[in-house]
């Protein structure tokens, strides 16, 4: 049984590894972001632009919230659809 890849299913598998590389690299850039966030306490105003440095920094990171999540869904959703595709023609192909 061989695996015939018509433009339909070359499309969604080209979508599908479009939002797998967009997850991946809005991921890498969340960590990224994350990694210098610190969890301190500015009680003085000698360090208050540390403080705007780590709400700027908040801000970025929850900005990437949405995104993420458009992409993973889009990933999953299109994986999904894929994995049907090819059970659909697989179970066509045995009859």
């Amino acid at each position: 049984m061989t695996w015939t890849w018509t433009p339909l299913t070359l499309g969604i598998a080209s979508a599908c590894g479009f939002f797998a590389v967009g997850l991946v690299i809005l991921l890498i850039y969340r960590s990224t972001l994350t990694m210098h966030e610190d969890e301190q306490l500015y009680l003085d105003d000698a360090n208050s632009h540390m403080q705007q440095e780590q709400t700027e920094l908040l801000v970025r990171v929850n900005r990437l919230t949405v995104p993420v999540w458009v992409f993973g869904a889009g990933f999953g959703v299109l994986l999904l659809v894929l994995a049907g595709m090819f059970v659909y023609q697989g179970l066509n192909a045995v009859q």
